[in-house]
């Protein structure tokens, strides 16, 4: 992923509700968010409905803590027929520090679908002038 300053999809600060037996936290809870914020990306792209299909790639850098500031980056790595992949790379701001840490990266893959939960193809995509 480009290390240019980007917007992330999705910014969070997890809970104690969110920690593991080891006091981190729940990677569960690490793969939802990724899960939503490259929902949301492939969503855009697909100009509506899509399911996630895979998760073909997922490593865990470092453990997040609770109070730390979350940020997912995403960007598409390829579209398919039906199906978007979507690079997806989580970054923290600990407490009362200004650097960002890459905690995950993965690639998840969705399919657009239609109202019926169909696969569907992506619309084209406009080209960059």
């Amino acid at each position: 992923m480009a290390d240019s300053r980007r917007d992330p999809i999705i910014r969070t600060v997890p809970q104690p509700a969110d920690m593991n037996g080891n006091g981190d936290i729940f990677g569960g809870w690490v793969l939802s968010q990724m899960d939503i914020a490259g929902g949301a990306l492939a969503a855009r792209v697909a100009k509506g409905r899509v399911a996630t299909v895979a998760i073909t790639a997922m490593t865990f850098v470092q453990p997040i803590k609770v109070g730390d500031m979350v940020s997912i980056y995403g960007e598409v790595a390829k579209i398919g027929r039906t199906s978007i992949t979507v690079a997806l790379e989580t970054m923290v701001q600990r407490r009362h520090e200004q650097t960002d840490i890459r905690v995950t990266h993965g690639t998840y893959v969705f399919v657009a679908i239609d109202d019926d939960g169909k696969p569907r193809q992506v619309p084209a995509q406009e080209s960059a002038a």
